[in-house]
Parts: structure tokens; sequence; C-alpha cells
């Protein structure tokens, strides 16, 4: 079965955020993934880590102003020193985490903004960033996210990831497939999961997330039979994690019954 990483940001948030390290790890989980390491030390991060048996398998690069609504500056123009600094700051962080992927959010485009412009300064901008990143041994990972959630999001379609990754041709860019941005904005989600862990050697899939659709809760809640994509995605040969980024309904703990039912299949 898929390893399932507990994501910080959105679970245990009835926790301060250095003791969702030990709720995880006391609900089973072994890995953690959040948005963003820099309020804290590496080394407070790492220790917490260590402490709780938990392995580090994902966080952003720095998004921009996220409090002003920035979410990420990687296709932003006239940007891209703040973009590649703040990438180098990331890569510190996953090597003091030992954390094998960092997602560099792409951000939303301006309004009448030139696309083929936004995607020059993209594609450059990870390119740049996934040579830095190949040098640590870290994947680069790109995420589309469905435009109801982020309107104006630069990526928020599969077929245009895996045409950014092909095109650039880094072995260790790859794409986060966030099965509820995908079923929000595309759809058929089994079909475009056997698409592309046909093989899952040559896979460009690195990472995905999960949670119901479309309220976002529990992925045993809503519209999608997660248990049915799950054996599928075991089927086509994944052996990375999936990335819980879910907003419990009502308690973490209380919610993860979808959780320990998975885990004790294995």
């Amino acid at each position: 079965m898929p390893r399932f990483a507990a994501n910080l940001t959105m679970m245990y948030t009835e926790h301060k955020f250095l003791d969702r390290f030990a709720a995880a790890a006391r609900d089973g989980f072994t890995a953690v993934e959040y948005l963003f390491p820099y309020d804290f030390p590496a080394a407070t991060l790492a220790a917490r880590l260590k402490e709780h048996g938990l392995r580090q398998v994902l966080f952003n690069s720095p998004p921009g102003d996220w409090k002003a609504g920035e979410r990420g500056i990687t296709a932003a123009p006239g940007r891209e020193q703040e973009f590649r600094n703040g990438f180098l700051r990331a890569l510190e962080y996953a090597l003091a985490l030992e954390c094998p992927r960092i997602h560099a959010m792409a951000g939303i485009a301006p309004q009448r903004a030139d696309r083929a412009h936004l995607l020059g300064v993209y594609t450059a901008n990870l390119a740049w960033a996934a040579e830095r990143a190949r040098a640590a041994g870290v994947d680069l990972l790109i995420e589309p996210i469905a435009l109801r959630n982020i309107p104006g999001f630069f990526l928020h379609r599969q077929e245009e990831a895996h045409a950014i990754v092909a095109e650039i041709g880094a072995p260790n860019l790859k794409i986060l497939m966030d099965l509820f941005h995908c079923q929000v904005e595309e759809g058929d989600l089994a079909v475009r999961i056997r698409k592309y862990l046909a093989d899952p050697k040559k896979t460009r899939v690195g990472h995905f997330q999960i949670a119901g659709v479309p309220e976002r809760h529990e992925p045993d809640t809503g519209e999608v039979r997660y248990s049915y994509l799950f054996d599928l995605i075991d089927e086509l040969g994944y052996d990375g994690w999936i990335g819980c980024e879910y907003i419990p309904a009502a308690g973490t703990s209380a919610g993860l019954g979808w959780f320990k039912k998975q885990t004790a299949a294995k």
C-alpha cells in the first residue's frame, strides 16, 4: 500500500505547530509534510523529526508575500532573483531536514499578462532550480492547482505540467499530483493516474496529495472513492508518499478511521 504523510499545516491544528509532530507519530504516521518551515530554525525541526521517528518528505520554497495573498513567484517576471534566493534557502532546509523534495509554487498570473512571457520566466526559473536541487540530491516539484481554489493560478492542468517537465528535461523535476485539485479542475482521476503511472520507472509523478471532494475534509468523505484509487496506485507500482493535505472535519485523530483501515491492510 502507498505510504501516507501527515500534512502538519492542515492537520493537528488543535495543537501548536511544534507539538503536531508528536501527535502525528502517536497516530501512526511515519512521515510529515507542511507548507513552509521558515518560521523555525532547521535544527529545531530536525530535532522534532528525530525525537518522534518521522521523515520529512515535502515542503514548499518561499512563495512571496503569503499574507498578502501571493501563492508563489516562480512565474513572476522581475522577481527572478527573489525566487532564486528563496530557493537556495529552501535547499538549506532540505539538507538539514533530509527532505528529498521541494515544491515551488508557480503563482497567480497577473491579469492581462502575456502567458508566453510568464511561461518563459517559469521554465527558466525551474531549470535553474532543478540544476541546484539535483546537485543536492533533491527533487523539485510543480503542482497544478484548481482555479476554483486559487483563482488565476498559473498552472492548473496536469497535461500542461507534464509538458513543461518534459520540455525542461531535468531528471529531478517532477509533478506533485494533488488528486483533490485534479478532481476539481479536470476529473477522470483513475484514467489520469493510469496514464501518468503507466511506467513507474519513468513516471514524472514524484508525490501525491489527497483530500475529500468538494469540502476538502477526510478522504473517506465526498465524491471520490479513494480506497479504489489507493489500490490502483499500488497496482501500478508507485512506491512514493501520499500527503494528507486535508482539513479535518472534527478533530484530526477522530477522523483517521480511513487511515487506520488503509494501514491495517498492509
